[in-house]
């Protein structure tokens, strides 16, 4: 599979961009025209620059306001088409894209765009090089790709072809099978974009929020389908308009935009077995069934307030690493580990050396554990390991968001006996009984709001999951925007991704002065939350405080009786009602910089987590926002 991406997607400096796209894997670069005009080198400057990378120019973009015109307009396109044919010779590439004229002054007709492309074929083919029509949305006169290969086809020259891109047949609705009855060889180059749907002007909404292919909402994969179905086999490019992306990182949009090719073109491998498609292999997406395990680096003193924090809720020290600094602290099927490991080649060490205290990393129940990193790897995910001692099993892991560690087990003799192999037993020298906390029901990952989409991609495109709405939540600092990530079909492992663009939000600040840590809160899950919370209470656990105008609004808003109403307020129980359950939420003070722990029960067959109380417990949390607890470091 050929990959390109068009210099426009990414952001940086021109030389910045071409590294950027080679080391993410690429093998060609489309140059936009103002990237070329704004950077300062020569032609062939620029083309030496794309061999040193080890980049092919797959094409050189846009060239405007071409067919169609009147004279003396037409005359003088041509005569910007060969000045364009010039540089083209120069930069190494015979592709130029020319989009459907957009020009008011600009004449309709089938036969007569497609007498212009003829001529200007005739002219390409003397250069040796091919021109590309592309079917923009908002064309003046052609918008619908059905009417681009029209004019292509009654054009008949071997040095002009279609161009198809999936934002400009997707966004006006057109039914990409309609792709199939064009001849493949007849297709220069397929690019590729999403978007979220949003109802607004065509041309605006693709300048400023397409994004990579798996991040949106548009069917890019059903394009996809429909491009393999007529045989082509040219190169697949991204070309990705977005303010946000224009800020960002460019080694990490280029990585998001590799990964997104190669997750929409296995995914359509896998639909359309009978055509052949050349992706990398890896195993498909795979099944996440939970959450096994959560670890956390910290430091011999700050471990103790968070022992103290857990034996509130009801965990005991159950266990003591054999090798390691570690002790496992566990409770119904939940497993909490403490690192405070502080030896060079710890990497939990060297996470509590940059974050202070924190969740580093989480333990995935999947199907299969060497598949699922198998499947990262190919996705461009950063494979993890450090040195294992004597008689300790290397666990299959990535690392992931804010460069935390994700390991993955199955029920393999070895991963499975994990815990009883590796870990000495530890017997509670008072045991004071449980909470009645079952499992994790969720993680919470805070980050920042333009690498969202970034790691609902990573997300969505390893394992069997998928979006939830985007839910925004107003914090008195700024929006935090929030989308949960669900397995499929059962739902047994849920994250929820924050998204924060000011540090003055509670998320914010929990991201800046945790010096980008991710995880900031965990969920367990109860089956009595009533029972749960007399259990805390004697455990000493102490509840975030709700104010008690939220619990007036509750009752009147669920028509509550009132002394369930009062139930919920005597035990700082938050609630959320549906079609298809109830949802029961404590919360607990912030511990550090702003992590937390959540106790849930779901009742029925409620599906969400609460969105409606988040900025009722931002309010609380913001009231006590030097918590008592593990001191700043």
């Amino acid at each position: 599979m050929r990959t390109s991406i068009a210099t426009v997607s990414i952001s940086g400096e021109f030389p910045e961009k071409l590294a950027a796209i080679a080391r993410a894997g690429f093998t060609g670069v489309e140059i936009f025209e103002n990237d070329f005009l704004t950077y300062d080198a020569s032609p062939r400057e620029v083309a030496a620059m794309a061999r040193d990378h080890g980049l092919e120019i797959t094409l050189f973009q846009p060239f405007r306001d071409f067919e169609g015109m009147p004279e003396p307009h037409r005359a003088r396109a041509f005569e910007r088409a060969e000045r364009k044919f010039d540089i083209m010779g120069e930069l190494g590439t015979d592709l130029m894209l020319i989009c459907s004229n957009v020009s008011p002054i600009s004449l309709g007709g089938i036969d007569r765009a497609a007498d212009d492309f003829r001529e200007l074929g005739e002219r390409a083919a003397k250069r040796g090089v091919r021109v590309g029509y592309e079917a923009l949305a908002w064309g003046r006169h052609v918008n619908d790709h059905r009417d681009a290969w029209e004019i292509v086809r009654r054009a008949d020259h071997a040095a002009v072809g279609l161009i198809l891109d999936s934002f400009h047949t997707l966004s006006r609705k057109i039914d990409p099978d309609t792709i199939r009855s064009i001849p493949g060889d007849r297709i220069f180059i397929v690019q590729l974009a999403d978007a979220p749907l949003i109802d607004m002007d065509l041309l605006y909404w693709s300048r400023h929020f397409r994004n990579m292919p798996g991040e949106g909402d548009l069917p890019v994969v059903d394009f996809m389908r429909a491009v393999a179905a007529t045989g082509y086999a040219g190169p697949l490019s991204l070309e990705i308009f977005n303010d946000q992306f224009r800020g960002g990182s460019a080694r990490a949009l280029a990585e998001d935009g590799h990964r997104s090719l190669v997750y929409v073109m296995d995914q359509v491998a896998r639909l359309e077995p009978d055509i052949r498609i050349a992706v990398p292999p890896m195993p498909d997406r795979i099944h996440a069934e939970g959450i096994e395990f959560v670890e956390f680096a910290a430091g011999t003193e700050e471990k103790v307030n968070l022992e103290a924090l857990l034996a509130t809720l009801g965990f005991e020290k159950t266990a003591r690493h054999r090798n390691r600094d570690v002790d496992l602290y566990t409770q119904g099927g939940i497993r909490i580990a403490i690192n405070t490991d502080s030896s060079g080649d710890s990497f939990a060490g060297a996470s509590y050396s940059v974050h202070g205290t924190n969740a580093y990393a989480f333990g995935m129940r999947v199907e299969n554990a060497e598949a699922a990193r198998e499947r990262a790897a190919a996705l461009g995910a950063p494979v993890f390991s450090e040195p294992r001692q004597p008689g300790e099993i290397s666990v299959p892991a990535i690392q992931g968001v804010g460069n935390g560690v994700i390991y993955f087990l199955d029920d393999a003799p070895a991963l499975s006996a994990i815990w009883q192999s590796e870990f000495e037993p530890v017997v509670p020298a008072a045991p004071r009984g449980n909470a009645g906390l079952t499992r994790i029901d969720h993680l919470a990952q805070t980050t920042r709001y333009d690498e969202m989409l970034t790691w609902l991609l990573f997300y969505t495109s390893i394992f069997a999951t998928r979006r939830t709405p985007m839910v925004d939540v107003v914090d008195p600092g700024g929006l935090v925007r929030s989308q949960a990530i669900e397995s499929l079909p059962d739902q047994r492992f849920r994250l929820t991704m924050n998204g924060a663009d000011s540090r003055k939000t509670f998320a914010g600040k929990f991201l800046a002065e945790g010096f980008g840590t991710s995880i900031q809160h965990i969920a367990f899950a109860t089956d009595d939350i009533f029972f749960t919370a007399r259990a805390l209470t004697a455990l000493g656990f102490q509840a975030l405080p709700i104010s008690r105008n939220y619990y007036d609004d509750l009752e009147a808003r669920f028509g509550l009786e009132p002394a369930f109403s009062d139930r919920l307020r005597a035990a700082g129980i938050l609630y959320d009602r549906d079609d298809n359950g109830e949802y029961f939420q404590i919360y607990s003070r912030t511990f550090g910089e702003g992590f937390f722990f959540e106790v849930v029960e779901r009742r029925g067959a409620y599906g969400g987590y609460g969105a409606m109380n988040a900025p009722f417990r931002i309010a609380a949390q913001r009231r006590l926002l030097r918590p008592e607890g593990m001191p700043k470091r």
